[in-house]
C-alpha cells in the first residue's frame, strides 16, 4: 500500500483483473434497475442500457438471483434458467460489440424477500425478519419472518451459486461477483444480528464466515478462481444489518480466501481513512476494487475523480462507480475531458420500468 498521492493519469492506466486487461481503472458498479421481466429475464432495453456504458473498464452487471427463493424485489434479473441465460446473452453480445467487458453479480436476498414477489417464503440463517417494510408488486408491505435454513438448504444453495456461475459464463460474461454485502444472504450469515445459529454456521467468527467461504470456493471451482470476485461491505447497516464484530469478521474471511487466486475483492462504501479498510488492503494479496461513498444528493462535478484518487492513494487498484455511470453513459469521456456530468434526475426513476431515467440520459455530441 502506498500513501503517495496518485497522478490523475493513474485512473486511466491499464490494469490486470483476472483474465482481463482493463483499459483503465474505472468500472461500473452493479446497480439494480428493475427492468427485467417478472420472471427475471433480461430485456432488449437492458442490452441498450449496458451497451451505452461499454466504455467502462468493466461492467459488473446488476445482482441476479441463483434460485427462485433468492429473489429480492420485482423485476430483478435471475440466472438459473435457460431463458435467463438467453436474455443475458443478448446483453453481453451488445456490450462486446461496443468493445466492453462484463462480470455478473450473483445475489441471494435471504430474508430480504417476500412471498408476494417470489411466491416462496424467504430463507435466512435465522428466523429473524427484516426490520422494515419491503417492496413487492403491490407496493411496500411488512416483511415476513424467514425460514431458518437447514443443512440441506445450505448445501443446495452453495450448489445453486456454482450452477449460476456456470450459467453466467454460458451467457457470455467474463466472470462473476459473489455478493456478500448490503444485508443479503451471505452478509446475513456474517452478522451477529442476523445469524443466531448454534451449529457449524453460527456463533464464532470462524463459523459465521463458513457459508461465504463455501459459496466462494464452489463458484471458483465451477468456473475458475480467476473469473470470480467477492463483494463485501464492512460497516454497512443496509437491510437492517448488524455485524457486531466487523473488525474480526473481515480479517478472518480474507485469511480463508487469500490464497484462492480470486480475480478481485470489491469493498462497498469504502472509506480510505477507516482502519478496517486499511486492514483489508494490508491483508488482501490481490486486486482490490473500492466503491467510494459519494454525496447522496448529487454526483460530484468531476464525476467522482477526487474520491477515486483518494482510494487509489490508500491502496485500491480499481474504482467502482454507480450513479455516475447511471446518469452518464459516456462517463469516461466526460472524466477524460473535464466535461460537465449529468445529474440523476429522479431517484425514483432508478427502479421503474421503461426508457425514462434509464436509456435516455444524453451523451456528449459526437466529436467532429
Amino acid at each position: 500500500m502506498t500513501n503517495a498521492a496518485p497522478s490523475p493519469a493513474k485512473l486511466f492506466e491499464t490494469v490486470e483483473l483476472g483474465p482481463l486487461t482493463l483499459p483503465h481503472r474505472l468500472v461500473m458498479a452493479p446497480l439494480t434497475r428493475n427492468r427485467a421481466t417478472a420472471e427475471g429475464v433480461p430485456t432488449p432495453l437492458m442490452a441498450t442500457y449496458y451497451a451505452q456504458r461499454a466504455s467502462a473498464g468493466l461492467i459488473i452487471a446488476e445482482a441476479s438471483t441463483p434460485n427462485p427463493v433468492g429473489q429480492t424485489y420485482p423485476n430483478i434479473t435471475a440466472i438459473h434458467s435457460a431463458a435467463h441465460v438467453a436474455g443475458w446473452r443478448r446483453v453481453t453480445d451488445a456490450v462486446r460489440a461496443e468493445g466492453g467487458r462484463m462480470f455478473l453479480q450473483i445475489q441471494h436476498g435471504g430474508r430480504a424477500g417476500h412471498p408476494d414477489t417470489s411466491g416462496l417464503t424467504p430463507v435466512a440463517p435465522s428466523p429473524i425478519a427484516l426490520p422494515e417494510t419491503i417492496h413487492t408488486p403491490a407496493g411496500r408491505v411488512p416483511s415476513v419472518v424467514p425460514r431458518e435454513m437447514t443443512a440441506e438448504d445450505i448445501r443446495t444453495t452453495v450448489a445453486d451459486f456454482a450452477s449460476a456461475a456456470r450459467n453466467a459464463i454460458e451467457a457470455g460474461f467474463e466472470g462473476v461477483e459473489v455478493h456478500s454485502a448490503n444485508g443479503h444472504l451471505l452478509h446475513q450469515f456474517l452478522g451477529q444480528g442476523t445469524n443466531r445459529r448454534t451449529d457449524a454456521y453460527g456463533g464464532s467468527v470462524a463459523h459465521r464466515i463458513r457459508f461465504v467461504v463455501e459459496v466462494t470456493e464452489a463458484v471458483a471451482e465451477a468456473i475458475g478462481p480467476e473469473r470470480v470476485g467477492l463483494r463485501v461491505s464492512p460497516w454497512s447497516t443496509v437491510n437492517g444489518m448488524e455485524e457486531g464484530d466487523t473488525e474480526k469478521i473481515y480479517p478472518a474471511l480474507l485469511a480463508a480466501l487469500a490464497d484462492r487466486g480470486l480475480a478481485y475483492l470489491h469493498v462497498g462504501y469504502a472509506d480510505p481513512e477507516d482502519p478496517v479498510f486499511q486492514r483489508i488492503r494490508k491483508d488482501w494479496p490481490g486486486t482490490l476494487i473500492a466503491n467510494p461513498v459519494l454525496p447522496k444528493d448529487r454526483i460530484p462535478e468531476d464525476g467522482g475523480i477526487a474520491h477515486a484518487e483518494r482510494l487509489l492513494a490508500a491502496g485500491a487498484d480499481v474504482i467502482a462507480l454507480g450513479r455516475p455511470f447511471l446518469a452518464n453513459p459516456d462517463l469516461i469521456r466526460r472524466m477524460r475531458t473535464g466535461a460537465p456530468v449529468n445529474q440523476v434526475r429522479d431517484a425514483y426513476l432508478m427502479y421503474v420500468g421503461g426508457e425514462t431515467g434509464y436509456t435516455d440520459y444524453p451523451a456528449l455530441p459526437a466529436e467532429a
